[in-house]
């Protein structure tokens, strides 16, 4: 039997993390199995659907590296791949759970269903459907039907006995048959419910095994009712651990922590965030923490996954990114910083080049970049303490002669000449010359540069890349600084 999976997911927004954690674990299942990975487009719920909202889907599964086997746009023997363009195939189906009686017509409006509810929170009652239009005599269905009435087809579910089935992470899963309420198949606009579409989209497609979040695991003995009525065989079922920003909060919109979109933009890798991710709920069995895809299919294994919610840890998540840059190819690296280098720098004829190889060591996440690098534009408003460091014998008493030391040191390097090595050896020359120990020189000289005491380079490398006008007007704006203190 081929193993064939899906990802379904709704058109109704950007990609949530979680979302695209199921996306992975499918599309890993699929690949370690030799199946398939299907994308289908759920988008019954017209009330939530945004506009562009499926390229978003495609354009973020094809950056992670999870490209579809079947789907909208690359096609397959079971489409069509977006269930808008499939809603003809499912009222028949309706129908025949209606002749078989695990369906039926309900002619419920809105406001006698509110009134039903308001009821049952005064008597502190859970609400669920009482089964009210199952009792409608045939030809009374028939007279509404004629005469246009609304409705909607409800699922007849039992209400004695009870549910089991299997998972493939939690195990045998049983829920009593009274807690399962009469959902709605085909709604009033003769649209499927999610719910229904799933079940039926997912038998037609031949999905063998469905891994969804645990959230489901309650809902799962209502699509086996409908598996059921069918007499079609269940899939296997691999409910996932839920993703948790921490032991009691899920990963949340309002805190900018929810969406893949949200973390590309502020400056994390790809593959750091899909390897990350693969590991909040899953483990290989030994140490290894990084992986390539091809890697993480090889590894995957379902019995693997845990039971209990995975917490995403944004500190983790910045440490594999930052680890990913450290490791990562030097030109790529400077094609991806040079964006965020441009947003404080550009137009400054900063060499872009030296100052990657400064900074890649040092890049956690590339929004960081800009502030890291601003001092390079502007010199930042800086206190004289800064000018006092224990360890390299330095305060402001000693920046004062250590900057009139430097200064004509500088001023005497030709424009033509001005290169990190001429000012590195004329600078340790005169430090030499001037019996002085280098760190009193070179701190004070880095201080008056960049205005603070943690940079990308030391005070040569600063030098080098402002360019000697600047760097003798920065001397200059120390040495007033020092002398008015």
């Amino acid at each position: 039997m081929e193993v064939r999976t899906r990802f379904a997911p709704s058109p109704t927004g950007f990609m949530h993390l979680g979302g695209v954690r199921t996306a992975l674990y499918n599309y890993l299942f699929a690949k370690k199995m030799g199946g398939k990975f299907i994308l289908r487009i759920e988008d019954t719920d017209q009330e939530r659907y945004v506009e562009g909202a499926t390229e978003v889907i495609y354009d973020t599964l094809r950056r992670c590296g999870m490209n579809w086997d079947e789907g909208p746009d690359v096609g397959g023997d079971y489409g069509p791949y977006i269930q808008s363009e499939r809603k003809s195939f499912y009222l028949p189906y309706a129908k025949q759970l209606i002749a078989s009686g695990h369906a039926y017509y309900c002619f419920c409006t809105e406001d006698e269903l509110e009134k039903r509810r308001k009821a049952a929170q005064e008597k502190d009652e859970v609400f669920k459907y009482d089964k009210h239009c199952l009792h409608l005599s045939k030809e009374e269905i028939d007279r509404r039907l004629a005469e246009g009435q609304s409705y909607v087809i409800r699922m007849n579910c039992p209400v004695d006995g009870e549910s089991t089935y299997h998972d493939l992470v939690y195990g045998d899963m049983t829920f009593p048959n009274e807690t399962l309420d009469d959902m709605i198949l085909i709604k009033a606009d003769g649209m499927p419910t999610y719910n229904f579409a799933n079940v039926i989209d997912d038998h037609l497609m031949g999905i063998t095994h469905v891994m969804r979040g645990a959230e489901y695991l309650s809902s799962t003995p209502k699509y086996n009712l409908l598996y059921d009525a069918f007499g079609w065989q269940r899939p296997e079922y691999v409910h996932l651990p839920t993703v948790m920003r921490d032991a009691k909060h899920k990963l949340s919109k309002r805190d900018g922590d929810a969406y893949y979109s949200d973390f590309i933009d502020k400056g994390y890798l790809t593959e750091a965030l899909i390897n990350y991710l693969a590991l909040i709920g899953w483990n290989p069995g030994d140490d290894r923490e990084f992986f390539t895809m091809d890697e993480l299919v090889d590894a995957f294994d379902v019995s693997r996954l845990n039971k209990a919610p995975g917490i995403f840890d944004v500190d983790k998540l910045t440490w594999f990114n930052a680890e990913y840059i450290r490791r990562m190819d030097f030109d790529r690296y400077l094609q991806l910083v040079t964006p965020w280098f441009d947003r404080v720098l550009g137009g400054k004829g900063i060499d872009y080049h030296r100052l990657a190889e400064l900074m890649k060591d040092r890049t956690e996440i590339f929004s960081r970049v800009p502030d890291m690098v601003a001092f390079l534009a502007e010199l930042p408003d800086y206190d004289l303490e800064l000018y006092t460091h224990k360890k390299m014998k330095s305060n402001p008493e000693v920046a004062k002669n250590a900057l009139a030391l430097c200064l004509p040191v500088l001023e005497a390097i030709p424009e033509a000449d001005w290169k990190e090595t001429s000012i590195h050896d004329r600078i340790m020359e005169a430090i030499s010359g001037a019996g002085l120990k280098n760190g009193a020189v070179l701190w004070p000289l880095r201080i008056a540069l960049s205005g603070l005491a943690s940079t990308p380079g030391g005070a040569m490398e600063i030098a080098y890349l402002l360019g000697k006008e600047e760097t003798l007007r920065r001397i200059h704006i120390g040495q007033e600084k020092l002398s008015r203190a």
